[in-house]
């Protein structure tokens, strides 16, 4: 019997191995170039890796490791999470995701970070790394210096928040690097890469990491997308112990990201009692880098038939016939199945688990100015709620004010406060031009009365306080005849087009 084990074991290898083998002709081929890996955090071991050592833009998944960084000079007593660090004009002036602080605004590192990492805030990027390294080059080489350490050798950084920059490089292999490091050094920090959702005054952002809070176990990291390289994620779970980080790059839509990661936690958590059977792949770090450039996905990503997405708050490219760029991405996973919250049936496809609504928790609070609580957090929630508040609603003259917000929810509410306002004015206009016969219409009695007579005629009918007022009694019937007469004029009156907006 012993003797057989030898031979059973080999048998069943080459039966699992010609099971991948078919697996892998008829699995629908990727929509686009895409790097994926899927390593346990603890050790380190490769349980999967797809051009995992190919150069890549990080996008926003840069903002790990400028929170790393951030974080290690808190850990080193260098600052404290209550530092208050000011927001430049040049933090001011990033491209969206962002929350849109005026410069001289003033904020906590703590603050910083949580909207950094929640929203994916390129402004609170520049924001810590001007206060930590005191300038975007000065942090950009201490994130250099951090990489070097930890055997980061495909990665480079220009900036801390992963907008384009052709130096702005690193790998599926290099971000597992980091992800590890961070879980192992800062562990009492970890809570930054996992929170639900933020509020600031009275909005209320989600991560942007679908998996918090629907894929059971999920307690990291973070997302990134820009035209050159496609939707990337890097995200965590924990089951039974045992933690798992997977690494996808160039990923078509925000969801395909998502599910791609859930499918290669869910295959590393499901295939542990066959481990056995599978050839090792050696740790994160023993993967041998592949000297290339980086793929450039903009024309696929933002070209030709897709519209060019705002930043990494949209879900999906929208391709102009209106389907989603991650149909796509969810072919072919019959295969992989999902447990519902509590890891028990009814099974789900990983799709509909991204598509379901995330666990109830409660946004984080957020807010500007130095660190406060009770009252006087209150108040400071308050305040940042009252600079949200539609100019409309604080009357006329503050409708050009600025937003606190430069992202799209703030172009949105522009919009709509626009498309109201115009409504208003042209009803105003209207009321205006019906009225303008009453007082400018020829009329032989008109001719013969004072001028005062005319104006009092005229009022009624351009505004509604001037009804309130007490009308002068016409002093004879032609007087009476004349202010009757504006009812059977306001009828042809054209409508006004010059003042639609």
């Amino acid at each position: 019997m012993h003797a057989l084990r030898p031979l059973l074991r080999k048998s069943l290898f080459n039966l699992f191995a010609a099971t991948l083998a078919v697996g892998a002709l008829l699995a629908p081929r990727a929509a686009s170039a895409e790097a994926l890996l899927l390593i346990e955090a603890d050790s380190g071991k490769v349980l999967q890796a797809e051009n995992a050592t190919i150069p890549w833009y990080p996008a926003s998944v840069t903002k790990i490791m400028t929170a790393y960084v951030t974080l290690k000079a808190v850990k080193d007593g260098k600052i404290t999470l209550d530092t208050l660090f000011t927001v430049s004009p040049t933090a001011a002036s990033q491209s969206p995701s962002k929350m849109g602080f005026r410069p001289g605004t003033q904020l906590t590192v703590d603050n910083a970070l949580k909207m950094m990492l929640v929203k994916s805030a390129n402004d609170m990027a520049v924001v810590l790394a001007e206060g930590v390294g005191g300038s975007i080059d000065g942090f950009s080489a201490m994130m250099n210096d951090t990489a070097k350490r930890l055997g980061m050798t495909q990665t480079s950084y220009v900036n801390p928040n992963g907008l384009p920059a052709d130096g702005q490089i690193t790998s599926a292999r290099d971000l597992g690097i980091l992800a590890r490091a961070f879980l192992r050094d800062l562990p009492e920090y970890e809570y930054f890469v996992h929170i639900p959702a933020i509020r600031f005054g009275k909005r209320i952002t989600p991560n942007f990491n679908k998996l918090i809070g629907r894929y059971p176990g999920a307690d990291g990291f973070k997302t990134g997308f820009i035209c050159a390289s496609g939707y990337n994620l890097v995200a965590s779970a924990t089951r039974n112990g045992r933690r798992l980080i997977a690494v996808v790059l160039g990923a078509n839509s925000g969801t395909a990201r998502a599910v791609k990661a859930a499918q290669l936690l869910e295959r590393g958590f499901s295939q542990d009692n066959l481990s056995w059977l599978r050839p090792s792949l050696g740790t994160v770090e023993n993967l041998v880098p592949v000297d290339a450039s980086p793929p450039n996905l903009r024309e696929e990503m933002c070209g030709g038939h897709h519209k060019r997405p705002a930043s990494d708050e949209d879900d999906a490219l929208i391709a102009t016939n209106g389907t989603s760029g991650s149909a796509s991405a969810t072919g072919g996973e019959a295969q992989v199945t999902f447990f519902t919250a509590g890891l028990q049936p009814p099974l789900m496809k990983a799709s509909e688990l991204m598509a379901s609504a995330p666990a109830a928790a409660e946004p984080v609070v957020v807010y500007t100015g130095p660190t406060r609580t009770g009252a006087a957090l209150v108040a400071a929630v308050a305040a940042d709620a009252d600079q949200q508040t539609p100019p409309k609603a604080r009357g006329k003259k503050s409708r050009i004010a600025k937003k606190p917000d430069a992202g799209s929810e703030a172009r949105t509410e522009a919009k709509t406060e626009a498309k109201t306002d115009g409504k208003t004015e042209a009803k105003t206009n209207r009321k205006t031009a019906a009225a303008k016969p009453a007082a400018t219409k020829p009329d032989a009695s008109a001719k013969a009365d004072a001028k005062g007579d005319a104006k009092t005629a005229a009022k009624p009918a351009a505004s509604k306080h001037a009804a309130a007022k007490p009308a002068e009694k016409p002093a004879s019937g032609d007087q009476a005849a004349k202010l009757a007469k504006p009812k059977a004029v306001t009828k042809p009156a054209p409508k006004p087009t010059a003042n639609n907006s």
